[in-house]
């Protein structure tokens, strides 16, 4: 359920400034945001920008996954140079990933924006299934959720993170 069905008695506000908290006390916080009828589930970082980094977003696997994935990217990314749009990677645990801008981060990441403030930058870690089809390719099998793409392809690049 969503934090504020979970407290009714509190406002947007309240959530706002519990979120900067998070990003104060652990670099970033991540924004989960539910799947419904009309969309898939998505989760973003709110923080990163404030080390000069993109934020980083990722598409239709549930919470269990995504903040493990979006935590341990995160970690690696204070260290390490970002990876560029048309990289593919993975982390340990993880599917084959591949980096695309998102192409209107303030359309996706609302909280980030109203944390950050307009015109951050971001990039979505779009994943694999256990085939290593993506998304745009024939035969991709996603788990409960079509996976959007949030942005356009770039030519794959031979830059990988770390």
């Amino acid at each position: 359920m969503c934090w504020l069905c979970d407290n009714p008695e509190r406002t947007v506000q309240d959530y706002e400034r519990e979120m900067a908290g998070l990003m104060r006390q652990h670099g970033w916080a991540i924004q989960y945001v539910q799947a419904s009828n009309k969309r898939s589930p998505w989760a973003y970082t709110i923080g990163l920008t404030e080390a000069g980094l993109p934020e980083l977003v990722v598409t239709a696997l549930p919470p269990d996954r995504i903040g493990p994935l979006l935590n341990g990217l995160g970690r690696h990314l204070l260290h390490e140079e970002p990876p560029l749009p048309g990289d593919r990677f993975a982390l340990t645990g993880t599917p084959m990933l591949e980096v695309v801008t998102v192409a209107e981060p303030d359309v996706h990441l609302p909280l980030a924006v109203s944390l950050l403030g307009p015109g951050i930058k971001a990039i979505q870690l779009v994943w694999s299934d256990d085939r290593g089809h993506w998304p745009w390719d024939r035969g991709f099998r996603s788990n409960r959720w079509p996976q959007p793409v949030l942005g356009p392809r770039a030519p794959h690049a031979p830059h990988a993170p770390g």
